[in-house]
């Protein structure tokens, strides 16, 4: 029997048994104060662990000794580490962070080594531990440690050197989805009432509450009551709610939009109201966005999480009910635009994953869900002013009234200069005049009818729809539509018996559509009989010829958006072409086009560019980058490019494409502390992107707590194409040209890549403004 040991109360040892140690943090680190048995263990040594600093980088005043003088010889087991959590949080940014800015990445110039006591030496051995990766995997487990209240920690070295495709995959799963979920309740309202994009100057908490919803409305003037140092304003919106007018005097007091709720037991005999929790993109977009979520939601079922996912679409019925469409975002100034339309693939997609169980509830939910497509088609897509009669094609056409809020104070100052001159007044007194209608100028008013679309289509900004969005009948519209077009009518034959009925009542749009059809005022109402699967197929087939009359060009093979002004083709080479295989609207024979001609132009090292280098034109001080042009790469187009090549039988390039997304994912995210960024520059393989509104997901310390949405799914979507080689070399970091070999490469991207830098320590070094760091 081992001798008892004299230890101060409350420290408690090591069992032998150990937990897993690739686990979430709340479990690794969910327990109290731990040690190990050693016969070197003292008092002393209780109360504070000092971790032996290396010698200051290049100030040796004596040589350090030789590594395996002081590290432990022989090793039985996996090596664990004793660690006093503060102390080493101190020594590991002194040392290493010299940029100062709480992350370890290749940019810092520290010496990338530091020396940890080994547990089974009660931390009188030391080992190196070495490298960016390593060192920034101890700084997050250090902060994480101390998020559950650990002064002093035995941490197991395979967690700093954990498969970096794993650790990241874990963190998404474990971690990101939970920091980035919010619910708007008595308890939620604290942290989803945060707007940074705000900038009235006005930061008091605002909720609107639909009309019709009186028992929501009470809800949160109790909590305002029950809650008076939130300073909860409390509103309710008209029946209609989405009025230009109204909604431009929302936005001197912005606020958020009351979401669905459920009814549960309140713990006190009676029934309160509870908010479904939901997923928002993270950094400064702190609500429940339309598309975002989609792509959100195919990560959260890749996760296994798919009553989070359900949530969200019930959130989205609420939304189409109560504000007439699903909002671009769940805030006041968002209330005029809806963003592209994905709910007939997200409802069908959770449904087929829901629990069999309760046939006929999930029965119920993919029929509200339904339902609430149907309206939305009718009165939003197919409806004017977004449909163009004489085409038949749909565009992002919202209304709205003056300069839109939510934008960066300074985001518009160079459109508007040139008219306060005009006038010999400010930019802000213009503004302010032009917002208010006391300045007309219809020239300015074309202008944000055509900034209000390019928000709209998701895709703001580029250059593909500068001063003409409004106009345009695009690509990846009219596949989205034709997607639910061919849902709908597979939703009624397959699920509904070919029937189904409409309980709400609103204007079904003419069919097919014309000049005549529409200047008719005649419409149908939708109550007045029951869908079947039949008219749905025959818009889905109209909709598919005039995809091919107007968008598709055989010279080019290639989709382009079409200007329903101009009449013509916009020649903007869009990655959006490929969305025609996600909806499945394309003939084998123009896949095959696709792929074999045009798939070339937009690949290159770091995946999928959002359209081609030519399209875009040349950059200068007076027109800059924008964010969903050439070079940048987005997780939408990787993901449904993914899925529709797998479609028609191209998965060999889905995996090429996908690999080399998550390449440079793992790259980003083994180089630079862990981040996850909303986009990324593909052809440099770097995140420090140079677009108007710079990149989120990068502002953390020490550990990185959200991600971003989207980038978070497309990670866990896009290992589901890869094969377990190739989950291996991304997880090596090896590049997409060894993997596939230069004769899999098409000429452009490598072309791009011989004159692009692939060195990530050069690239993070080219994007430091070095006259910021002499200052």
């Amino acid at each position: 029997m081992a001798p008892t040991l004299n230890h101060p109360t409350g420290v408690a040892f090591v069992d032998d048994g150990h937990n897993p140690v690739h686990v979430d943090a709340a479990t690794y680190y969910g327990g109290g104060e731990a040690f190990t048995r050693s016969r070197t263990y003292s008092h002393s040594h209780i109360h504070g662990y000092i971790p032996k600093r290396t010698p200051l980088f290049e100030e040796d005043t004596h040589m350090r000794a030789r590594r395996m003088s002081h590290d432990e010889k022989s090793v039985t087991g996996p090596r664990r580490f004793l660690i006093d959590v503060e102390e080493t949080i101190r020594v590991v940014l002194e040392q290493e962070d010299t940029d100062g800015d709480f992350q370890i990445s290749i940019t810092d110039a520290g010496p990338k080594m530091m020396a940890l006591g080994t547990a089974t030496s009660n931390g009188f051995k030391t080992f190196d531990v070495r490298g960016t990766y390593m060192l920034s995997n101890l700084l997050q487990e250090l902060a994480l440690a101390r998020d559950h209240g650990r002064k002093r920690i035995v941490l197991d070295e395979a967690r700093l050197s954990e498969n970096p495709v794993d650790r990241l995959s874990r963190m998404i799963k474990n971690s990101f989805w939970h920091s980035l979920t919010r619910r708007i309740d008595g308890d939620g309202l604290e942290i989803i009432t945060a707007d940074p994009k705000n900038r009235t100057g006005r930061v008091q908490p605002r909720i609107y509450v639909p009309h019709g919803e009186p028992a929501m409305a009470e809800y949160y003037r109790k909590v305002a009551r029950e809650k008076p140092h939130m300073n909860l304003d409390v509103q309710v919106l008209p029946p209609k709610p989405d009025d230009a007018v109204f909604v431009k005097s929302l936005n001197s007091k912005p606020g958020l939009l009351a979401l669905a709720m459920n009814e549960v037991d309140d713990g006190k005999g009676g029934r309160t109201l509870k908010g479904i929790p939901f997923i928002v993109p993270g950094a400064r977009f702190n609500e429940l966005y339309n598309w975002d979520s989609y792509f959100i939601s195919l990560g959260l079922l890749v996760d296994g999480q798919v009553t989070m996912a359900k949530g969200m679409v019930d959130h989205f019925i609420f939304e189409i009910k109560h504000y007439g469409k699903i909002l671009n975002g769940s805030r006041s100034y968002y209330l005029c635009r809806t963003q592209p339309p994905f709910l007939t693939d997200m409802a069908l997609q959770i449904y087929n994953q829901l629990d069999r169980s309760d046939v006929e509830s999930n029965r119920q939910w993919l029929k509200r869900a339904i339902q609430a497509a149907i309206k939305e088609y009718h009165t939003i897509w197919v409806a004017e002013p977004r449909i163009d009669p004489k085409t038949g094609l749909s565009r992002y056409r919202p209304d709205g009234l003056g300069i839109p809020p939510e934008t960066e104070a300074t985001h518009f100052t160079h459109i508007l200069e040139p008219y306060a001159e005009k006038h010999g007044i400010s930019v802000l007194e213009f503004s302010e005049k032009y917002n208010n209608g006391v300045l007309k100028e219809p020239a300015l008013d074309e202008y944000f009818l055509h900034d209000r679309a390019v928000r709209e289509s998701g895709h703001d900004t580029t250059y593909r729809f500068e001063k003409r969005c409004a106009n345009l009948g695009t690509i990846d519209l009219q596949a989205l539509l034709y997607k639910y077009e061919v849902d709908i009518g597979t939703a009624i034959r397959e699920v509904f018996d070919d029937e189904l009925e409409l309980e709400e009542e609103f204007d079904l749009a003419p069919f097919p559509p014309s000049v005549e059809a529409y200047r008719n005022p005649y419409r149908e109402c939708s109550t007045s009989r029951l869908q079947n699967s039949e008219e749905w197929f025959e818009r889905a087939d109209h909709r598919r010829e005039m995809i091919d009359k107007y968008l598709w060009n055989e010279n080019k093979k290639l989709y382009f958006d079409y200007d329903t002004v101009l009449e013509k083709q916009s020649l903007y080479e869009s990655v959006t072409a490929f969305w025609a295989l996600w909806a499945g609207c394309a003939s084998e024979e123009q896949c095959w086009k696709l792929v074999s001609q045009s798939l070339k132009r937009f690949e290159v090292l770091g995946g999928l560019v959002s359209g081609t280098e030519e399209s875009r034109g040349k950059i200068s001080l007076d027109r800059p980058n924008r964010q969903w042009d050439y070079p940048y790469a987005w997780p939408p187009h990787q993901i449904m490019t993914w899925v529709g090549l797998e479609r028609y039988g191209y998965l060999e390039d889905a995996q090429r494409l996908s690999y080399r997304f998550l390449y440079m994912m793992t790259t980003a995210f083994v180089d630079f502390n862990g981040v996850v960024p909303e986009k990324f520059d593909a052809v440099k393989l770097s995140h420090l992107v140079d677009a108007e509104y710079g990149n989120q997901g990068l502002d953390f310390k020490m550990v990185p707590r959200e991600g971003f949405g989207w980038m978070n799914s497309a990670y866990q979507v896009g290992l589901s194409f890869l094969t377990t080689h190739m989950r291996r070399a991304v997880a090596t970091c090896t590049s997409p040209e060894v993997v596939f070999g230069s004769s899999a490469n098409l000429e452009n991207a490598v072309a791009q890549a011989a004159h692009a830098a692939t060195d990530p320590l050069g690239l993070a070094m080219e994007s430091l403004d070095i006259d910021s760091l002499r200052a």
